[in-house]
């Protein structure tokens, strides 16, 4: 499939993205959908009480549209691949949109349960495996970053499910964690779509390479509407979503140890949970950050919004660029 297609299906998800946060923001607005704030959360974040949310579904309509007709005009052989990531991606945003709505319905940020939450996420993560290895895709051969050496996992199957199933889910959660400040999740994941529009290129997936350009451009038309000053936020519809996707192209390019490092700030971001409550509990009260996760610590500190934006995207984009170096055999 030719490059340009990549950056037709980037400006056209963009636009698309644009054109239905026209219609969708106000009507989520008048269907009174509006985000309920943590009272533990920074006391400035009150004033975004009732902010419409689900927002997240302007970029999924968007990216899977341009997709879809891509797919349909420029036939590919990677239809399969394209499709198991699309459904990890939707399946999520479907237990998102679930939250959300619960969140709605009570009246305050809490959802479904923890609980109710990973037994889905796991269930999703195993029927995406077992799609995977049905279509070849997941063979336990896996890229080592900034070597040529490739680790042939096969016969270590008892292990490999597991580790990636786990790897899927807290992915997925991770996002999620990192959807925390206006259009921080957005633009932690535009670079990180834009890396995996490379690699799929490169590793012959087209059709993968033209759903990451579209969520790239559908995310920045998106931002239109959830930069900050937020007029709508993406939800857990969106976040979750965003977390099957990026994690689903990690393995059906074969690269989820590369994605760790794409990756590196929503994984901070969870980390930055684990340590927090791991050190509260055996110091019974004490704390390593101001508030977890982490941007919310840096917010504590002083820092925008705007701030925790070009930095926290900077340091992706930076990232993904010496990952997608790499892939090119350039480093």
């Amino acid at each position: 499939m030719a490059n340009w297609v990549y950056g037709a299906a980037l400006a056209a998800a963009f636009a698309a993205a644009a054109v239905l946060g026209i219609f969708i923001v106000p009507y989520l607005r008048k269907l009174k959908l509006g985000q309920h704030i943590l009272e533990i959360g920074p006391n400035w974040h009150k004033s975004k009480e009732g902010t419409p949310v689900m927002g997240g579904l302007i970029f999924i309509l968007a990216a899977a549209a341009v997709t879809a007709v891509t797919v349909l005009l420029l036939p590919d052989k990677s239809a399969g691949a394209v499709l198991c990531v699309f459904f990890l991606a939707l399946t999520n945003g479907v237990i998102g949109f679930l939250d959300d709505c619960e969140k709605i319905l009570k009246k305050q940020n809490i959802g479904l349960s923890a609980r109710q939450k990973l037994v889905l996420q796991f269930a999703v993560g195993i029927v995406f495996l077992l799609l995977l290895t049905w279509l070849g895709l997941f063979d336990g051969e896996i890229a080592v970053p900034f070597t040529k050496s490739v680790l042939h996992l096969g016969k270590l199957w008892y292990l490999t499910y597991p580790v990636a199933l786990i790897m899927v889910v807290g992915t997925v959660n991770a996002v999620n964690l990192t959807d925390g400040v206006d259009g921080l999740a957005s633009g932690v994941t535009v670079p990180v779509a834009l890396f995996f529009a490379l690699a799929a290129d490169r590793a012959g997936m087209a059709e993968v390479g033209v759903f990451a350009a579209a969520l790239a451009g559908a995310l920045i038309g998106f931002l239109i509407y959830n930069f900050n000053p937020a007029r709508v936020f993406m939800g857990d519809t969106g976040s979750l979503f965003l977390g099957g996707a990026v994690i689903g192209m990690a393995f059906v390019v074969r690269q989820p140890l590369v994605f760790i490092l794409v990756g590196l700030v929503y994984y901070t971001e969870a980390f930055s949970v684990m340590l927090q409550v791991f050190y509260f509990k055996v110091t019974h009260g004490k704390r390593i950050f101001k508030m977890a996760p982490l941007h919310h610590h840096f917010e504590l500190c002083g820092w925008s919004e705007k701030t925790l934006f070009v930095v926290f995207s900077g340091i992706t984009l930076l990232l993904g660029g010496v990952c997608a170096l790499w892939i090119f055999g350039i480093l």
